[in-house]
């Protein structure tokens, strides 16, 4: 009989600091998950590293490899930090200074010394050319083809390797965007273009401007990236149509991810999101707040039933309109730096020591006292032990560090390291208390989950700050984020700018469904990926007539959009008016301004395994060592323990730590947790003691 060799689905994250692999076995269920070190500097390195260390450490044969889904922070950090292609703009003439201008808002209207935000692109990379379309989608001048084409010729001769095409009402008709596009493309074949109409065809020509010049930007980066991780994953055996996610949540292939790689601005973010409401869904919680805190930041996501979702975020200095989930980010990782102010008070962040060099304590030439000096300094780690050994830590490096604070402030570098994570945790409550405010939510109703490579350090003491009772940590947390690409789904969103009067003529928005429906089935039998069924949603952007900004409101799935569908449409936007803003007006005026259509491709999922013996009734886990711990200033004794040896039942008992391949956990002396049937770790706040 031949032997079957197993199948194995794998899913990695490539973040600042550390690249995350899980490996999935198809057959048993069974996760392998670690961490590896980022190459900032060649993003596919670490891939292939893990890749590698899987061959060879655990003896999976890339070739058994049938599902590689990957999520990466390389488009957003090549955003971040300013470090793309120069790139061009081609606008209708007239409107050069489209993205200056933007819409003319200060981002701190209160700062007097506001710095102004420098545009993506150069003024003088901004090419003006001969056309115009009316807002009816009618041709007012003819394009100019040749001039356009001897402009951008002078713009390759300087160095500009891409450009991004944004023509007056292209989203009502692309004609003169596509026929542009396509003949700079043939001219020049070398340079990168893209146009709005295929990247985000929506009314509002900064933003549609705006998220075009980002994709052009970061396109070239991406698709070297994309050619450099074929190439060495098909050197090492790994054949594996090469899959990564979206900051919708969900997943496109490669080689759509190349042509529109500002989709995937959030990829890795989105990724830890999906993750948790993956696992929210499998222990029957619905209320969560995703607590991703990495190397730079914090990013929190909501789950209230179903993940929450943003038809707007803010990427750095830009507004990006596509759909993604909603995340929030906050200024506090475990790299980021601690410094005194100008009148010497204790600041940390927001800059971060990332990967390289490093917190002091990583050895790797930082010298700078971070967040992780300072949990180092108060005994969470155990030099030899973290991240399972794969990672040592110079307990010296993170005092001589944090000894640089400690003699100005006239502190022990114990107490520095107590006022660093005292910090931390106050400028994560001073952002998550507005963030929970705006959004009508309050804290004590969610669970705080905790992932990402320092979550689990500081959830409970946020928990503790913001009143949150309870804290959830996976049995992986370090690696939640690759595990959710790899039970993200095919999803694809469209839209559809709609002229006035659309709310007295039904007729239009059932011809706009029923367009952007068509095109959504098509994207998704392009992808060529195996999906058990498909669904498609629609959505109407509607706003009181005269307002800027509209609220999104689901649509039936129906192709009647008169009568009841549209009566049940209106109303549905009054009572999500109200809710959000605290009233409504029944009898105003409205207007829908936008169709929109999410397609999704449900794809096959493996069952994790859930074998863990139990412990015995009553049995508590045998601490590996005791130790002292510094808490809120003060030495306590600890009890730290291997998660290896934890099993369904165990409880565990404040001040604790918990040592585990991916991350480290600390509970502190007010928190009690127990383990449940899957390995994960629910911390609760004890109640106070009678009397206190």
């Amino acid at each position: 009989m031949t032997e079957t060799r197993p199948l194995y689905r794998l899913g990695i994250d490539i973040g600042g600091t550390f690249t995350d692999l899980a490996l999935l076995n198809e057959a048993t269920g069974q996760m392998i998950a670690f961490k590896t070190p980022s190459v900032p500097s060649d993003p596919a390195r670490a891939v292939l590293n893990g890749v590698t260390i899987l061959r060879d450490e655990h003896g999976i044969a890339p070739a058994d490899i049938a599902y590689f889904v990957h999520g990466t922070t390389l488009g957003l950090n090549t955003l971040l930090q300013r470090n793309g292609e120069r790139t061009g703009l081609l606008v209708t003439r007239g409107f050069r200074d489209l993205l200056e201008i933007g819409r003319l808002r200060l981002p701190d209207p209160t700062n007097y010394y506001v710095e102004r935000i420098r545009p993506l692109v150069n003024r003088r990379d901004v090419i003006e050319i001969d056309e115009r379309m009316d807002v009816h989608g009618q041709v007012v001048a003819p394009i100019d083809l040749a001039a356009a084409e001897a402009a951008v010729a002078a713009k390759v001769a300087e160095g500009v390797k891409s450009f991004a095409v944004v023509l007056m009402h292209a989203y009502r008709n692309p004609g003169h965007e596509a026929a542009l596009a396509e003949h700079l493309q043939a001219a020049f074949p070398e340079i990168y273009i893209c146009a709005s109409h295929r990247i985000w065809p929506q009314a509002r020509e900064f933003e549609r401007g705006l998220v075009t010049a980002i994709n052009a930007y970061v396109g070239k980066p991406m698709k070297r990236y994309f050619d450099r991780l074929h190439e060495d994953m098909a050197g090492v055996g790994l054949r594996a149509r090469l899959m990564t996610t979206k900051s919708n949540g969900g997943i496109m292939t490669a080689a759509s991810a190349a042509e529109t790689p500002v989709e995937t601005l959030l990829s890795g973010p989105a990724s830890g999101a999906m993750g948790a409401l993956m696992t929210g869904r499998a222990m029957g919680y619905d209320k969560l707040i995703g607590f991703d805190m990495g190397g730079t930041s914090v990013d929190v996501a909501i789950v209230d039933g179903d993940m929450l979702y943003s038809n707007e975020s803010q990427v750095g200095d830009f507004p990006v309109i596509m759909p993604t989930v909603d995340i929030s980010s906050i200024g506090a990782g475990g790299g980021s730096i601690a410094w005194l102010d100008n009148s010497g008070i204790l600041k940390v962040g927001p800059q971060s020591a990332g990967a390289v060099p490093g917190p002091a304590a990583y050895d790797r030439g930082g010298d700078r006292p971070t967040v992780t000096d300072a949990y180092v300094r108060i005994g969470l780690y155990a030099p030899d032990r973290v991240l399972g050994g794969g990672l040592r830590l110079d307990q010296a490096r993170a005092e001589a560090a944090l000894a640089e604070l400690a003699g100005p402030l006239g502190l022990t570098t114990a107490e520095v390291a107590q006022g660093i994570l005292d910090v931390t945790t106050a400028n994560m409550f001073a952002q998550f208390m507005p963030l929970m405010a705006r959004k009508g939510l309050e804290p004590r109703d969610f669970k705080l989950l905790a992932y990402g490579g320092a979550g689990a350090q500081h959830a409970f003491l946020l928990a503790r700050e913001v009143g949150v009772e309870s804290v959830l940590v996976p049995a992986s947390p370090g690696t939640l984020c690759a595990q959710g690409s790899l039970g993200a789904d095919l999803r694809q969103d469209f839209i559809a700018s709609l002229p006035h009067g659309v709310i007295d003529r039904p007729q239009i928005l059932r011809e706009a469904f029923g367009r952007l429906s068509a095109e959504a089935r098509s994207w998704l039998q392009a992808e060529p990926v195996q999906v058990l069924s498909t669904e498609v949603r629609l959505a109407a952007d509607i706003r009181y007539r005269g307002q800027s900004f509209d609220l999104t409101v689901p649509v039936l799935a129906t192709e009647d959009f008169g009568g009841e569908t549209m009566t049940a449409l209106i109303a549905a936007f009054h009572s999500a008016y109200a809710v959000i803003y605290g009233f409504a007006d029944p009898k105003g005026a409205i207007e829908i301004t936008n169709a929109r259509v999410t397609v999704l491709g449900v794809t096959p999922k493996a069952r994790l395994s859930d074998s863990l013996e139990p412990a015995a009734p009553g049995a508590r886990p045998e601490p590996r060592l005791i130790g002292p711990l510094i808490e809120q200033g003060r030495e306590v004794t600890a009890a730290f323990y291997d998660r290896r040896t934890l099993r369904p039942g165990h409880v565990i008992e404040g001040p604790a730590v918990v040592e585990a391949s991916d991350t480290t956990i600390y509970l502190p002396g007010d928190f009690t947790a127990e383990i449940d049937a899957r390995g994960n770790l629910l911390g609760r706040l004890r109640p106070p003691a009678q009397g206190n």
